[in-house]
Order: C-alpha cells, then sequence, then structure tokens
C-alpha cells in the first residue's frame, strides 16, 4: 500500500502533539422553533479535549444530545455560547472549503441519488480539493486506492453500492471521509445496521486507523460494551447534559449508567481495566 507523508489522513503516524487537536470549552447550543419561543433542546455546556491518535465515543440515549454535539464539532452550527476549536481555530469559523478538508463526517444515512462504483463513490471525498470543470487528478486517485485500502475495500472498486452488504457498505462510506485526508474523523452510530460481528469489526479497524494513523475520531454510539472496549475516553451525555467524561473506567459508574439508561445495571472491571455493563440478573451484555 502507497502512504504519503505530511498533512492529511494517509500520512505515517507521529509522536502525539502534547497540546490537544480538539478543544470543546464550555459549548451549549438550542434549538428554537422560531427566534422568540422557548428552546425546544437545550444541549451543554460541554466541555472535553481530544488529542491526535485518540478513539473518544460519545455516549448516551436517544435526545441526549449526541447528534447535536456532532453537528456542532462538524461546524454545521455554531454554539451559542463556548467554544470549539480545532488546531487553535474555532471550527465555525473555517470556510466551507478548509473545513471540508479537515473534518470528515459519516452520518448515519448516506442516501445514494443515483447509482454509484465504489470507486466513483470513494472519489466523492476527494471534493474539497477540486478545482472546478476538472477530472480527478493522479493525487485524487492514489488517495482513493490508499483509502479503500486502509478499509480492506480494495476488491470492492468496482462493486455497485446498491450491492453491497451492510458492512461492506459501511467500510466504503468510511473509505470515502478517509479520502478526504481528514484530521478529524466524526462518526454518527456507525454500527447501528450492522450485527455483531460487523460491529466488531468496525471499531477493531476505526481503533486500528486512529493508532496508526494522524485523525482524531469521534464516534456517536449507544453500545456500552463497544465503547468501553475501543474507546480512549467517553463523553457521556443525558438530557442535553454532560455527565461525566473521562476514560471508560472513569465514567462508567453504575449509579449513573443505571440513571441515564434507566435500567438496573451491573458494571464489573475485567483484567484488561475495561469496564463491562450487564443487565443486572442476565447473563448477557
Amino acid at each position: 500500500m502507497n502512504v504519503l507523508t505530511g498533512r492529511g489522513g494517509l500520512a505515517a503516524a507521529t509522536a502525539p502533539s502534547a497540546e490537544p487537536r480538539l478543544k470543546v470549552e464550555q459549548a451549549s447550543f438550542a434549538y428554537s422553533a422560531t427566534d422568540k419561543s422557548a428552546p425546544k433542546f437545550t444541549l451543554g455546556p460541554v466541555s472535553f479535549d481530544a488529542r491526535q491518535h485518540e478513539l473518544i465515543s460519545i455516549l448516551g440515549p436517544n435526545a441526549s444530545g449526541k447528534s447535536t454535539l456532532l453537528a456542532l464539532l462538524a461546524g454545521m452550527h455554531a454554539p451559542l455560547a463556548g467554544r470549539i476549536a480545532l488546531d487553535g481555530t474555532e471550527i465555525s469559523k473555517l470556510d466551507a472549503r478548509l473545513r471540508a478538508q479537515r473534518i470528515a463526517l459519516v452520518q448515519q444515512e448516506s442516501e445514494l441519488l443515483f447509482p454509484l462504483r465504489v470507486w466513483e463513490y470513494v472519489l466523492q471525498g476527494r471534493y474539497p480539493y477540486g478545482r472546478r470543470l476538472r477530472f480527478e487528478s493522479e493525487e485524487d486517485c492514489l488517495m482513493a486506492g490508499n483509502a479503500l485500502a486502509q478499509v480492506g475495500a480494495d476488491a470492492l472498486r468496482d462493486r455497485w453500492m446498491d450491492q453491497l452488504s451492510g458492512g461492506e457498505k459501511q467500510r466504503v462510506i468510511l473509505a470515502r471521509a478517509l479520502a478526504q485526508q481528514p484530521l478529524l474523523l466524526l462518526l454518527d452510530e456507525p454500527t447501528q445496521h450492522l450485527d455483531i460481528g460487523g460491529k466488531v469489526e468496525l471499531l477493531r479497524r476505526l481503533r486500528k486507523l486512529t493508532a496508526e494513523r494522524l485523525y482524531t475520531v469521534l464516534v456517536v454510539t449507544h453500545e456500552l460494551n463497544l465503547a468501553a472496549e475501543f474507546s480512549d475516553r467517553i463523553v457521556l451525555l443525558h438530557k442535553g447534559k454532560c455527565l461525566r467524561s473521562g476514560t471508560p473506567a472513569e465514567v462508567y459508574d453504575r449509579a449513573t449508567l443505571e440513571e441515564v439508561f434507566e435500567a438496573p445495571l451491573d458494571v464489573d472491571t475485567r483484567a484488561s481495566g475495561r469496564p463491562r455493563v450487564t443487565l443486572r440478573g442476565s447473563e448477557h451484555g
């Protein structure tokens, strides 16, 4: 596999910077029907850092604010208060082209508007680097090929997107994001439509990419045990509030998790130091 050196997600791994890549400082946001009406949903304040080579899980039940926080991190909304910065620059103040080069967002659903082969789909990730009225460059093809190789999808490049299995499609969607050469990779519930084997395989791949490359990865999920197994740190949200952030062992307090997920839970720490959550009275997590 060809690997480029320099800025971007396809570069060889280097020692992580002492400074956080992403800083979220007392960020808040509110949705309202109109400017004069009371907020329908409020998020914040939320504070946490994320460094190069880290995988952070944003965890919580439905309607806890996970997707809203991801939208703020992607620059789709500007915080009403507080600050969200990538390498010292506020994300909401980046122009759209530069933001698309530095941040890749993989949403829950990626609708196909017309039939595409895998290779064409992944090349769309190079759009932020393109100029009008031009075809893909040699560098675009190299980056798209490297992205497919990173996710183990080389053999899929000539397949039609609508003929892929759920796991294959998710790998290709991830490859398109990697072709952007992002500094920050954001994924909104990427395991939602996968079986347990597919979920574990995808998170293992993300964990490996995070450790070996320059990415900082944030994954929105409600999967307690998978988040504990593969994350460096957890941001736990509940009803628009950030209840805790830290390592899985620091965040996974039984009483807190029972309050958030409204279920009787047990939390055990395994020999690896990673917590495991089970429904009380059940042998299955």
